[in-house]
């Protein structure tokens, strides 16, 4: 493409609010840990590899029964709360600004157990109720 010649009107995104393809079978309820996976499309929070962490789903999408692309996911990235994994794997204050991995669409855990587990974010905080989880899909795949 040449450079510009003259003023161009550039359209940009505004707001926080996300949406993707969801993957065939996927399943997604409102509140989850929404990962992409290696082909684009979004997926509900679990154990496996070659997923990256985009945010929490703001509505329950069933595409248990559709192809790729056949529903669509609106989530929102940035700090949410999730469950905090156990023993070895329980992240501490000290995790606070490392990265954290998905056990299911609810939990995260310290460690990518033994290469199991894809990155969910980075550690913004934790507290006694759990991990607080920073999504930013562009930072997370930086780590």
């Amino acid at each position: 493409m040449a450079p510009l010649t003259q003023d161009r009107n550039t359209p940009r995104s505004e707001g926080d609010n996300r949406q993707g393809a969801a993957a065939a079978g996927a399943m997604i309820y409102a509140g989850a840990i929404v990962m992409r996976n290696a082909t684009g499309f979004l997926v509900e929070g679990q154990t496996a590899t070659g997923l990256v962490g985009v945010g929490c789903a703001q509505e329950r999408v069933d595409n248990s029964g559709g192809a790729d692309g056949d529903q669509t996911v609106d989530y929102l990235p940035g700090v949410f709360r999730y469950a905090n994994s156990a023993a070895a794997d329980e992240i501490v204050a000290a995790d606070i600004g490392s990265a954290c991995f998905v056990v299911d669409d609810q939990t995260v855990a310290k460690t990518d157990g033994t290469g199991t587990r894809s990155r969910a974010g980075i550690v913004d905080a934790v507290d006694a109720n759990g991990v607080w989880v920073r999504f930013d899909e562009a930072l997370s795949n930086a780590a």
